[in-house]
């Protein structure tokens, strides 16, 4: 009887893929012999070897602007977040009144609750616009909650969302205008 011995990720991967009726089958160990000579075997007769010296190692993204940003209109944001057992991530999108979309992602290294990840990706988005210098902006989010206690309408009690409000709140003093919307679900 051959027992089959699984890691944590092999373990994860099939529990994954028992919901669509797929099974996983540990492969046979490979010589690795028999690799070099597989690819021996399909060598092209004008490779040319990569290079590997990348001048700016130290960059960290690489970031388009357009050549007029018209500051002076209205801008769009809208974020959201995703948690699961793996962690949070947050992402942001800024559009331009021209219609660019500016994406920003941020995975969330600690634990917190969706309503904490859904006020860190706004703070995020905000900062962009801050450091865009953009003055008109409209904030679109699918999380009434959210949307509400930064407009006022509703009081935050969970103290754990308290100060997220607080620097939201500093945050939108440096723009002329901003506006928080609803935005549905369905429509999201």
């Amino acid at each position: 009887m051959e027992a089959i011995a699984l890691n944590g990720r092999m373990v994860r991967w099939q529990i994954l893929l028992f919901e669509f009726d797929i099974v996983y089958v540990s492969q046979k160990a490979v010589k690795g012999s028999a690799i070099a000579y597989f690819l021996a075997s399909g060598a092209l007769e004008d490779y040319e070897p990569l290079n590997f010296d990348f001048p700016n190692e130290d960059l960290m993204y690489v970031a388009t602007t357009e050549e007029n940003p018209q500051v002076d209109l209205i801008w769009k944001l809208k974020f959201d977040e995703a948690s699961n057992a793996v962690g949070n991530g947050i992402g942001e999108v800024l559009v331009s009144p021209s219609g660019y979309h500016y994406p920003f992602t941020c995975k969330l290294d600690f634990d917190c609750t969706n309503n904490m990840a859904k006020y860190e990706a706004c703070i995020m988005g905000i900062r962009v616009a801050i450091e865009r210098e953009i003055k008109v902006l409209e904030v679109y989010e699918d999380s009434a909650l959210v949307i509400y206690q930064l407009r006022g309408e509703w009081k935050t009690r969970d103290s754990k969302l308290v100060n997220y409000q607080k620097l939201v709140l500093e945050l939108i003093e440096k723009f002329d205008d901003i506006t928080f919307c609803y935005l549905p679900r369905d429509e999201n």
